[in-house]
């Protein structure tokens, strides 16, 4: 309950951005006649705030068109061998570790760049039309690597990997839209959890299927990928609906009751807090990735199995996979800037305590907790944001929020392995010091400004 006071206060109804987060709460005002010891003129008003629904609301009341979403995602998942294997398939097939790793580098730049190229899809086809169209081009891209993969042809196979990682990668904006068009208000940051726990799925799954594939032919791998990729295809123009109402023009905008043409990332360029946003999302991947990079590194230097690397990283999935939908429906209910801010800071407590673990197994695993409890908090937040700007320019704010992230996996294994090389165990100070300017960051950018009275 909130009680307003104001002589020229005129109660409306509006639809409010509750959380910066994604979810929005319907603000509902109603006036009632002032109490006798109030002065004359004074309007009382009871404002009442729908609050984020809770994980079994969620799951009863997620629309089919997501799930079928969502089960597009997890398939298409489980063939995402590229990134993972395609070192050793291509050092299997003659290639260098050098050529492999300059391969593997084509191919992150492809992805950068699928994103920028999928949030300008949607404006174009609309998110159904663009998450068919890359999963197409994908699919056609994977089925031919095979035939290029031998070193006579490795200038060929640098353009087919590029062209592969911006196909593979291009889908990604169109599913966020899609998400957030098709689910309610009061869930979307829910939706964009449930979207992870697909994804972290299919990275567990994953390793098991190639595993059983490399058995019978390397040429599988891929082979494997692009069906999974076919097979999205084929659920995303069958299953999925195609909304795209406000979106119309490329670059149209809605400003003080006026509809205008503005083309390109003009907009988004000049949102100032907009960037802050993006310097904490790309800090932010600059440290999950070294959970995956320099991780392993201090375990083998600390003279440990890599058996413990593999315990760690089954504690992380399990945790995320049985955690993060009951953490998100809490997390919800608060305002975006928190969680992004509350959730940074925690990542950022977890990557430092790496360096005082003293190489105890028991600490790492404890330290993982941590670390993948800050992700579970801030991750649905931050990934909901974009979609939270007007449809018109939403999509562009997603590609160029998921191009940083992207960005940002691709340059933490260089800035990890380089940091680890300088500093040894002080790389994760440095992670955590990192991690308290991208809070900070986080804070500035979601915030929402003041409003005048």
């Amino acid at each position: 309950m909130v009680l307003l006071r104001g002589q020229n206060f005129r109660p409306t109804r509006r639809r409010a951005a509750m959380a910066a987060g994604g979810e929005r709460g319907d603000l509902r005002c109603r006036a009632r006649a002032p109490p006798d010891d109030e002065p004359p003129g004074d309007i009382a008003v009871t404002a009442t705030i729908d609050r984020p629904a809770g994980v079994l609301t969620v799951l009863r009341r997620t629309p089919t068109p997501v799930r079928c979403l969502l089960g597009g995602v997890l398939v298409n998942q489980l063939g995402a061998l590229v990134q993972t294997f395609m070192v050793l398939y291509l050092v299997f097939r003659g290639f260098s570790a050098g050529q492999a790793g300059t391969a593997i580098a084509a191919y992150s730049v492809g992805s950068v760049v699928g994103v920028l190229v999928g949030g300008e899809l949607i404006h174009r086809i609309g998110p159904r039309g663009a998450i068919t169209v890359a999963m197409l081009g994908s699919a056609a891209v994977l089925a031919v690597l095979p035939l290029l993969s031998r070193p006579s042809t490795f200038g060929v196979l640098m353009i087919a990997m590029l062209l592969a990682g911006l196909a593979t990668q291009s889908y990604r904006p169109a599913a966020a839209v899609l998400l957030s068009d098709l689910m309610p208000d009061d869930m979307r940051v829910m939706g964009f959890s449930m979207m992870r726990i697909a994804l972290n799925i299919g990275a567990v799954l994953s390793p098991l299927i190639a595993a059983g594939l490399i058995l019978l032919d390397w040429n599988l791998l891929l082979w494997f990928d692009a069906a999974t990729a076919l097979v999205y295809a084929i659920l995303a123009r069958w299953l999925l609906p195609d909304p795209r109402t406000g979106r119309g023009a490329p670059g149209a905008v809605v400003q003080g009751g006026k509809t205008g043409i503005r083309m390109g990332y003009g907009i988004l360029l000049r949102d100032r807090r907009f960037w802050f946003f993006l310097v904490s999302t790309l800090i932010g991947a600059v440290i999950y990735v070294q959970f995956n990079v320099v991780l392993p590194l201090k375990i083998s230097a600390e003279g440990h199995s890599t058996g413990l690397y593999s315990g760690v990283l089954v504690t992380a999935s399990m945790v995320l996979i049985l955690c993060e939908l009951k953490i998100t429906a809490s997390v919800a209910r608060w305002p975006g800037h928190v969680a992004a801010t509350a959730g940074t800071v925690l990542m950022a407590v977890g990557a430092a305590s790496f360096g005082v673990s003293g190489g105890s197994a028991v600490a790492l695993v404890v330290c993982t907790v941590v670390f993948v409890f800050g992700t579970m908090i801030n991750g649905p937040t931050m990934f909901a944001y974009p979609a939270t700007f007007p449809a018109p320019v939403n999509a562009r704010y997603i590609s160029a929020h998921q191009a940083t992230f992207g960005l940002g996996m691709a340059a933490g294994p260089l800035i990890g392995v380089a940091a680890w090389v300088w500093l040894g165990n002080g790389v994760w100070w440095l992670c955590g010091g990192l991690g308290l300017v991208a809070a900070g960051c986080a804070r500035l950018g979601m915030k929402p400004p003041r409003q005048t009275p």
